[in-house]
């Protein structure tokens, strides 16, 4: 897998299940991704993905870890009633308007697809044809009678979109879970970056789990790992008709470096200026309180962590068709290795004025 192109990487990354709290099939694609350019792989028990690179490591270098999450939003099995439709309920931040009429795969037995329908206009009363299908009034239907859905369904099995990357003009992509599947593939292009580059670190590139149900994988892996500088990489909100322009970033203008209290100050000038000094492009965005991305959890573990925070901008956000640009991928990663390679003997000097 090794030197495998952008953009087939994250197209292998969508395509596998990786439900929030249900993993480990997408974490064995990551480690694997992650052992040619790491000198140790290692998965936990949550299925959080570890791949230490270090080169030319001393004791008064510091330990940075690099983190984005790897699940990503779907549904789980409820009910199947006396047809064999099936009910279901949202694992994540689900939007229940962009439901009807998805392709779905239930992952029960064996994979099972299906469509998501309601009632049609037709058979609706006037008044609810003018309101949003609510999500307990939507089945999946896998075109199978009851007692052979039961055979191969369970109460409680998880449900992904069937959303696969498609190119787009532009440099564009678009398919489900980019968020924050596109944050992995920073860290790839990272470990590529670094080996062309000198460094002195002990860098642990992780993927975490269970992100998009309370930033869990990072509270574990920041605990376990006690870094010295805590580097969080995710999406955030890319320029599209009538969002506020205030909370939106163009999609062709370079990564995004968040500011504010949840990020260290010093650290984050220093990324700044780093991009500066490269000429990478970049862009700015307001964070006032805590950020909804790893960089909340790795910020206060044990006795705190100086955090960065670093952006994708996405459109169409928790939707099966999020659409980014390829290029700040590798914006993204070409910043973080410069970044890395920067730390030199005084490094500790940035974490104040």
């Amino acid at each position: 897998m090794r030197y495998m192109d952008t953009k087939d990487f994250i197209a292998r990354l969508v395509a596998v299940p990786g439900v929030s709290g249900y993993e480990e099939e997408i974490a064995r694609l990551i480690s694997e991704a992650f052992k040619p350019y790491c000198q140790e792989v290692r998965t936990d028990n949550f299925f959080n993905v570890y791949g230490r690179k270090t080169d030319g490591h001393s004791e008064n270098m510091p330990k940075v870890m690099i983190a984005a999450h790897m699940d990503e939003i779907g549904l789980m099995v409820t009910d199947i009633d006396e047809k064999g439709f099936i009910k279901f309920t949202n694992i994540g931040g689900v939007d229940p308007r962009i439901l009807l009429g998805q392709e779905v795969e239930i992952h029960g037995k064996e994979k099972l697809f299906g469509v998501i329908g309601a009632k049609p206009p037709h058979l609706q009363q006037v008044r609810d044809t003018r309101k949003a299908v609510k999500m307990e009034d939507m089945t999946i239907d896998v075109g199978l009678p009851a007692d052979r859905v039961r055979e191969q369904v369970n109460v409680g099995d998880t449900i992904t979109f069937v959303s696969p990357l498609v190119e787009l003009k532009g440099g564009m992509i678009s398919a489900k879970s980019l968020d924050d599947r596109a944050g992995v593939a920073v860290l790839l292009e990272t470990m590529k970056e670094l080996d062309e580059l000198r460094f002195c670190a002990d860098v642990y590139f992780v993927a975490t789990v269970q992100e998009e149900v309370g930033v869990r994988g990072a509270v574990i892996s920041t605990y376990q790992l006690t870094p010295d500088i805590g580097v969080a990489i995710d999406v955030t909100h890319g320029d599209m008709p009538d969002a506020p322009r205030d909370e939106t970033f163009a999609m062709n203008k370079g990564p995004v470096i968040s500011v504010g209290p949840n990020m260290h100050l010093c650290l984050t000038q220093k990324l700044i200026d780093t991009a500066k000094e490269y000429g990478i492009a970049h862009m700015i965005e307001v964070e006032p309180g805590p950020t909804g991305t790893d960089a909340r959890a790795i910020q206060i573990s044990r006795w705190g962590v100086p955090t960065v925070l670093i952006g994708l901008p996405l459109r169409y956000m928790h939707t099966t068709v999020e659409t980014l640009n390829l290029d700040n991928v590798k914006q993204a990663a070409r910043l973080l290795a410069r970044f890395i390679a920067s730390l030199k003997e005084d490094w500790n000097q940035w974490l104040s004025y």
